[in-house]
Formats: C-alpha cells, sequence, structure tokens
C-alpha cells in the first residue's frame, strides 16, 4: 500500500493576521510572517507523529536526523527571538519585558521538546515509536498554544508605536533572523522549515510566491539548493519545494 499524503494532523495551522483581518499594517505583516512560519514548525511536527508509526528499519537513522532538525530549527528560532528579537523590540519601544509572556511560553514546553531530543539522541535507530509519540504528547498542548497565540501579541504590539519612538517591526524580525543564518544553519536546518512550508492551498494560495520575501536566487538555494545536502532526510517533509503537499515517504 502507497504511503498517506500529508494531512494537517494532530495540530491544526493556524490562519495569519492578514488572511483574518484584511489589514496590511507592518505588525499585521510580520505577525502573519511569524504566523506562517509557525506553520511549517506544526506542519514538521505532524509529520513526524503521522509517519513515526510506519518507520522501518532501514528508514530510521534519517527519520531520526529529520527529527532532530526540527527539534533545532524550533529550538534555534526561539533562542533567537529571546536573545535578539524581543530585546530589540523593548529597546525600540524603550520599554522591559514586553514579550516576557511568549518567554514563559517558551518554557512551557521547552522541558519536553529537550526530552524529544535528548531520547533520539540517546537510542538513535532504536527508537520506539510508541515512546516517541508520547514524549511529543507530552508537549504538544503547551506548544501549539504558544504557536497560535505570539502572532497576535505581535499585532498587539502596534499601540506601543508613536511618532516619537517608531518601531519597525519587520526590519527588526529581519535583522534578528539574518543572525542565525549560517552554513550549518543552511544545511542542516533550513530544508526542515521550508519544506514543511505549504503555500498553493492555505489561505486560497495568498503567501504563494510571496513568504518568504528573498530573491528568487536565494529562494532557489533555500529550497532546492541545500536540501540536496542530505536529502534522504528531508523526504519525510510534508511538502514539496514548490510549496504543495506531498505523499508522504512511508
Amino acid at each position: 500500500m502507497a504511503p498517506p499524503m500529508y494531512s494537517d494532523a494532530p495540530l491544526p495551522v493556524i490562519h495569519t493576521p492578514k488572511f483574518e483581518t484584511g489589514k496590511t499594517d507592518p505588525f499585521t505583516i510580520e505577525a502573519s510572517h511569524m504566523a506562517l512560519s509557525h506553520n511549517s514548525f506544526i506542519r514538521g511536527f505532524n509529520s513526524i507523529y503521522q509517519q513515526a508509526p510506519r518507520i522501518k528499519a532501514a528508514d530510521k537513522k534519517e527519520f531520526v536526523g529529520y527529527c532532530i532538525a526540527w527539534h533545532d530549527c524550533v529550538s534555534q528560532h526561539h533562542h533567537y527571538e529571546e536573545n535578539e528579537f524581543f530585546p530589540a523590540i523593548d529597546k525600540a519601544a524603550d520599554k522591559k519585558g514586553l514579550m516576557d509572556g511568549a518567554v514563559e511560553q517558551h518554557a512551557a514546553f521547552h522541558g519536553g521538546l529537550e526530552r524529544f531530543k535528548g531520547y533520539l539522541l540517546e537510542k538513535g535507530p532504536s527508537f520506539s515509536h510508541k515512546e516517541l509519540i508520547a514524549i511529543m504528547d507530552s508537549f504538544s498542548e503547551p506548544l501549539y498554544l504558544h504557536l497560535k497565540e505570539e502572532p497576535q501579541t505581535i499585532v498587539n504590539l502596534s499601540r506601543f508605536n508613536t511618532p516619537e519612538k517608531p518601531i519597525d517591526i519587520v526590519a527588526l524580525a529581519l535583522a534578528a533572523g539574518r543572525k542565525q543564518v549560517n552554513i550549518s544553519f543552511l544545511f542542516n536546518i533550513l530544508p526542515v522549515f521550508f519544506l514543511n512550508m505549504e503555500s498553493v492551498q492555505f489561505e486560497d494560495g495568498l503567501w504563494h510566491g510571496v513568504f518568504p520575501p528573498v530573491s528568487a536566487p536565494i529562494k532557489w538555494i533555500m529550497t532546492k539548493g541545500a536540501p540536496m545536502w542530505q536529502h534522504r532526510r528531508w523526504r519525510f517533509a510534508s511538502c514539496t519545494s514548490n510549496g504543495e503537499f506531498r505523499q508522504l515517504a512511508v
């Protein structure tokens, strides 16, 4: 029997603020970009959850690498937020702790996320899919709550944007995000992000060819070039490099 198509389960994806409100101000756009990123994390979670029970022994090594890349993608994203993006927001607004709620939400699932990676590092290809899914179940609720709520927190920051203290939220996010990109990130983590980003059907194709906001050559490197390295690992992703859902690897 052929493997099934990917589906958005057990965690549903979230809608972008732009789609829900029709607004196009910078805070809505940045919050929407965040929602799109969070949906990639959600689809990565789902792709692991759906395929783990069907993984054959010959595929387990590459699947473990895929799972660890997903962990590192989520973990590094939150590290950059806490160390670069959130402090930049506080500085621009001249206020402290504007994103403390998000930091607290990070902490609520951090332990489970680390158990996930620790278990895979310890067991390697001998992992039990039942044990792996039990670990995922243990942190899925606080993880999803955070991924769903954080974009609205970004929208709400607009109230601190004043003529005296303007907050260029899109530029702040872009500058902070650039600091996490290096060669290791490009080849070992970034593919799990872009290959779980469906854009053809989502919100009627609103973001297809629009996000991420990079030039065509850079997008090719991110979505097609980098995944050539360790390509067997990335075959477990939920989407094609063109942003379409795909039949799962197993």
